[in-house]
């Protein structure tokens, strides 16, 4: 239980493009469930036009999102949401716009760079699979070829490496002043016990603030008394993330941790045992073991990237929505109908709270 600040969400374009290698190094087990989508990369139903002769088919758009899911399966659950499906759509749109504006060293650059994410991804499923062809057998499950994969990142790299070239060394210094002020980079290696209120799922309650306060307090009172961090964090500590780790996290962003845990980390001194910290997780007993700061040179390539997807980000919101004339959700995949309620022979209702 990892005490993260869920409620910080970053504003991110959902390809996840700095890190698509990454992306596919987690993909074990992704693809077993056969996609659904029923366009075919050969379809060529206009599903979307916009200004200057622009359309998006049917075969574009299945070929884009399924490329999506490959690296992003969590998206697979939002495949026939009308919502997702529009913001899908704007998002290949852009990326078709941007990426007849980009320059030609653009262009050669992303397509260097898809060969080799491309030979990376492959290279990764074959040492997973023991398979030459593991990484086409994921692709065939998916319902993709290696094409669409291709067609799918390079137009991601021309887009975004077009985007970081009007990045400036100003812009990154800024956002990077900015960010250290939230001490966004401060990195710290912490050792905590926690001493939780509920179970791991955070659903049932197993102690009371006060039980939970008392039985932190007696936890630091044997570590003051000389007793092993690790030891005890093996014996009390619910946070499974870590208590077989003697509940040490190695050189972790503070910045990800819920506010009370964040301040200790950042201003405990090092060495010093705390007193009882109180998250929304409980009661933690803390010890920073190292504290430091990333510099600008070592986080000015993530802040360009991050700048870079914020620039297409912007241009979706606020410049594309007048360039589109249509977008045609009703030709895209549509839900299942619900089966008939045991035994009623009648069909649930299936109105939405949003669409009362």
């Amino acid at each position: 239980m990892l005490p993260i600040n869920r409620s910080k969400t970053a504003r991110r374009l959902s390809v996840a493009l700095a890190a698509l290698v990454v992306a596919a190094m987690a993909l074990t087990g992704c693809g077993k469930d056969k996609n659904t989508a029923s366009g075919g990369a050969g379809n060529t139903e206009v599903v979307a036009t916009y200004k200057e002769g622009g359309k998006v088919t049917r075969g574009e758009y299945d070929s884009f999102v399924n490329s999506i899911k490959f690296f992003n399966p969590m998206y697979a659950q939002f495949d026939t949401d009308p919502t997702f499906q529009d913001y899908m759509m704007k998002q290949l749109i852009a990326f078709k716009v941007l990426g007849a504006k980009a320059d030609e060293q653009s262009k050669k650059d992303a397509e260097k760079k898809t060969q080799e994410q491309i030979n990376q991804i492959k290279q990764y499923f074959e040492q997973q699979g023991g398979d030459k062809n593991a990484f086409d057998n994921q692709l065939k499950t998916a319902n993709l070829t290696q094409n669409d994969i291709n067609d799918y990142i390079l137009k991601s790299l021309i887009v975004l490496g077009d985007a970081e070239k009007k990045v400036t060394d100003d812009k990154v210094k800024a956002k990077f002043d900015e960010n250290a002020a939230t001490n966004a980079y401060t990195i710290a290696t912490v050792s905590h016990i926690l001493v939780s209120l509920k179970d791991q799922n955070q659903e049932k309650d197993i102690r009371t603030k006060e039980e939970a306060l008392k039985l932190a307090q007696e936890v630091k009172q044997k570590l003051d008394a000389g007793g092993d961090f690790a030891a005890l964090a093996k014996e009390f500590s619910d946070d499974g993330g870590s208590k077989d780790k003697g509940g040490k996290y190695e050189n972790a962003e503070v910045g990800q941790w819920v506010e009370g845990f964040k301040k200790a980390a950042i201003e405990l001194p090092i060495g010093k045992i705390s007193d009882p910290v109180e998250t929304e997780f409980g009661y933690h007993v803390m010890k920073v073991e190292a504290r430091s700061t990333k510099t600008l040179d070592q986080v000015k390539d993530d802040i360009k990237s991050e700048l870079a997807e914020l620039q297409v980000s912007d241009f979706i919101e606020k410049d594309l929505p007048a360039m589109i004339e249509k977008i045609d959700t009703d030709k895209l995949p549509k839900a299942a109908p619900a089966a008939p309620e045991a035994g009623t022979g009648t069909t649930p209702n299936l109105t939405t709270p949003a669409a009362k």
